[in-house]
């Protein structure tokens, strides 16, 4: 008989040892995505979450913000616009009321040239009508000062190119006198600050040299 052949018995393989899940950490977690019908922050449509605002909800409330600044500047337009328009007419009545106030004032020296002219020549000398007309310019430059009028332009004054108009020129007597004013041929007028028409006037100027000074 023939040798029997010796079975041998399967090794039993060992299972590795179970491995042990590591602790889980919060921060580093799988984010799951939120079920249907909730937020990101967990909670469910209408409950405490944050209500998330539709494209249409955003076109209203856009609408009526463009809507209500849109009535304020209207507003404010209209409130410029009435202002402007108050302050032309204040503007345009205190003119009229500084005209009428002169005009009132200059209404006696009127009055005053009105007799002079008047006056009969048979029976007038002349030194009471140069007596009359001086009478009536010395009220109407009265009055015209009470309102600010300056008169400009005085002989020996200093030249000054923003108050006198320089038409003619005459040799300086001294040298102290040159730039002076020598005469005035038309008396300027000044309004408070405003000018109102320079003084026309004749000026010293250093005579020439080497020759006699002109006449």
């Amino acid at each position: 008989m023939g040798k029997r052949k010796k079975r041998h018995k399967p090794v039993e393989e060992e299972a590795p040892p179970p491995v042990e899940a590591a602790p889980r950490d919060p921060d580093t977690a799988e984010l799951k995505p939120p079920a249907a019908g909730e937020d990101e922050q967990g909670g469910r449509e209408g409950g405490g979450g944050a209500l998330v605002e539709t494209p249409e909800a955003a076109v209203v409330r856009l609408t009526e913000e463009l809507d209500s600044q849109k009535d304020r500047y209207l507003r404010l337009a209209a409130e410029f616009d009435n202002f402007r328009k108050r302050m032309v007419r204040e503007r345009t009545e205190a003119r009229a009321r500084a005209q009428a106030d002169l005009a009132a004032n200059l209404l006696e020296s009127l009055d005053d040239l009105s007799r002079v002219a008047a006056l009969d020549p048979a029976q007038s000398s002349m030194e009471d009508v140069v007596a009359g007309v001086g009478l009536v310019e010395r009220k109407l430059l009265r009055e015209l000062q009470n309102q600010g009028l300056q008169r400009i332009g005085n002989a020996g004054e200093q030249f000054d190119p923003n108050d006198h108009e320089a038409v003619a020129t005459a040799p300086a007597p001294a040298e102290e006198q040159e730039n002076q004013v020598a005469a005035v041929l038309q008396v300027g007028y000044r309004l408070g600050s405003m000018l109102l028409r320079p003084a026309r006037v004749q000026v010293f100027v250093a005579p020439p040299t080497g020759g006699e000074p002109e006449a």
